[in-house]
C-alpha cells in the first residue's frame, strides 16, 4: 500500500522486551486503546503469533478482523488484513525497532487502513495518526511499565 501513516517513539527498553509486549496479544484489551478481544487462531514455529482475530470498539468503528503477522526477529513486525470485517477493507502495517545508544529504542510504527465507508485523505490520514500515536503511547506504558 503506496499511502502509510507514520510516527514513532523512544520507549526506555530493550528491543526483545517491546517486541514481547507487541508478540504478547492476550494482553492487548489492557493497553491496546479500542481492542476489546484478541484470539490467536494459529502460531509460526517461533511460537509467536502468525494470525489475531480482533474485536474493536474505538467509536465510530466497531469491527471484528483477523490480521497475518510476519515476524523479523526483534527488529521488525509487520501485518496485513487476513480476513475483512464489516468496517475494515484493508489494512496495512508494521513495529520496527531501532535500537540506540542511549539503551532506548526508538519504535516506528507505520499504518494504512482502508475503510467501507468514504473518508477524504486527510480525514483517513488523522485517524491513522491518532490510532498510531494512542499505540505507540500505550505500548512505551506497557513497555516501561513492565520494566
Amino acid at each position: 500500500m503506496a499511502d502509510q501513516t507514520t510516527s514513532d517513539i523512544v520507549v526506555d527498553a530493550a528491543p526483545a522486551a517491546i517486541m514481547d509486549a507487541v508478540a504478547d496479544f492476550p494482553a492487548y484489551p489492557q493497553w491496546a486503546t479500542g481492542v476489546k478481544e484478541t484470539e490467536v487462531l494459529e502460531f509460526e514455529d517461533s511460537g509467536r503469533a502468525k494470525r489475531v482475530r480482533f474485536v474493536l470498539d474505538a467509536t465510530p468503528i466497531r469491527d471484528e478482523y483477523v490480521l497475518a503477522y510476519d515476524w523479523q526477529g526483534d527488529q521488525q513486525v509487520s501485518w496485513q488484513l487476513d480476513e475483512s470485517g464489516k468496517m475494515l477493507r484493508a489494512m496495512d502495517g508494521a513495529y520496527i525497532l531501532s535500537p540506540l545508544g542511549s539503551g532506548g529504542t526508538r519504535v516506528t510504527y507505520r499504518l494504512e487502513v482502508q475503510v467501507s465507508i468514504p473518508l477524504l485523505g486527510m480525514l483517513k490520514r488523522k485517524a491513522e495518526k491518532v490510532i498510531i500515536d494512542t499505540a505507540l503511547k500505550g505500548l512505551k506504558k506497557r513497555v516501561e511499565q513492565s520494566a
